[in-house]
């Protein structure tokens, strides 16, 4: 081969090179702008990770939040996220009683200055009895249930008018049980967190009523152990093993940790193996059982969870209005 010949393979060696590297850094470019900030934002709120630690997981999977934070807990990073957990809207919610049936309601305002309104409180109420009292199938056959003034429906146009934001019956759930059961309704902050809860063996409503509190203090997503859905526990059993990994633990080691891990796992979401919040020393299916009585169902519902308020801009707003 001659120099001529040497020298253009170098070039053309050189010129792949350069553009496998031009390729690389503008995929991580266009990947990086891809992550907003407020995703990064979103994500550690959801993490407690740092600020870069959370951009650079979200580049790594795409921008994928749910991979995000199985990567961030695999790297033992982060703790397990709750989905939920980002409360925006505002509002109140109820609940209300009418012999063996329960109505849980949430009703948003746009700002929480509304919901100390009187008017807007009253509303709300009445909607949960109303429900209580009506058993709607769906939201559809509630906004038609006769008020004193004309349905709700009419009710929520004519409260946004008087009150002057938009006022939304979001939700409600209709709870059943027998003679020889007892409902518990619990309102924290007025209604920002209610919780309805059904115990079998007992007419006793202060009991119902103490494992409503435990509900809205520690927010449980499941009654008991086997709620929860087989998916779910493998998809933490992978994290888990993955995590234990990465801690550089031999293979023998890590699958007692991941039994261990996945029990306390267990425990943390599901409401009868949690140590009762009035006495610690107890689980609440042991308090419950003391008192001769077990857990049904509950329902929990905390205002505005699951909803993203727009957030504006507030630079933005002001040269909004300057310009004007």
């Amino acid at each position: 081969m001659n120099d001529g010949a040497v020298s253009k393979a170098g070039r053309q060696a050189s010129l792949s090179f350069e553009a496998a590297f031009f390729k690389k850094n503008t995929q991580e470019e266009l990947n990086m702008a891809d992550v907003t900030a407020k995703m990064v934002k979103e994500l550690r709120e959801m993490t407690g990770v740092g600020m870069m630690d959370a951009k650079k997981a979200l580049v790594e999977v795409e921008g994928d939040m749910e991979k995000a934070v199985d990567l961030l807990r695999e790297k033992g990073m982060a703790k397990a996220a709750k989905k939920n957990d980002r409360i925006a809207a505002e509002g109140l919610a109820s609940v209300a009683v009418k012999g063996n049936t329960a109505a849980i309601v949430e009703v948003n305002s746009e700002t929480d200055f509304v919901s100390k309104n009187e008017m807007f409180q009253d509303l709300v109420k009445e909607i949960a009895e109303l429900v209580a009292e009506n058993k709607p199938a769906d939201m559809e056959a509630a906004m038609k249930i006769k008020t004193d003034k004309g349905t709700i429906e009419s009710d929520l146009i004519e409260a946004t008018q008087v009150i002057g934001e938009k006022i939304s019956f979001r939700r409600f759930e209709v709870v059943e049980k027998d003679d020889n059961a007892a409902f518990g309704g619990y309102l924290h902050m007025g209604g920002r967190i209610a919780v309805l809860t059904v115990l079998d063996g007992t007419t006793d409503e202060t009991v119902a009523r103490d494992v409503a509190m435990h509900v809205a203090a520690i927010n449980p997503r499941y009654v008991n152990e086997s709620q929860i859905p087989e998916a779910e526990l493998e998809h933490e059993k992978t994290v888990l093993t993955e995590q234990a990994l990465n801690e550089g633990k031999p293979a023998n080691i890590v699958e007692k940790m991941v039994e261990g891990r996945l029990k306390k796992f267990k425990a943390e979401i599901a409401l009868v193996d949690q140590p009762f919040v009035k006495d610690p020393d107890m689980t609440v299916e042991k308090y419950v059982a003391s008192k001769g009585a077990t857990v049904k169902t509950f329902v929990r519902f905390e205002v505005g969870e699951g909803i993203e308020k727009r957030e504006d801009n507030f630079v933005e707003e002001v040269m909004s209005q300057v310009k004007k």
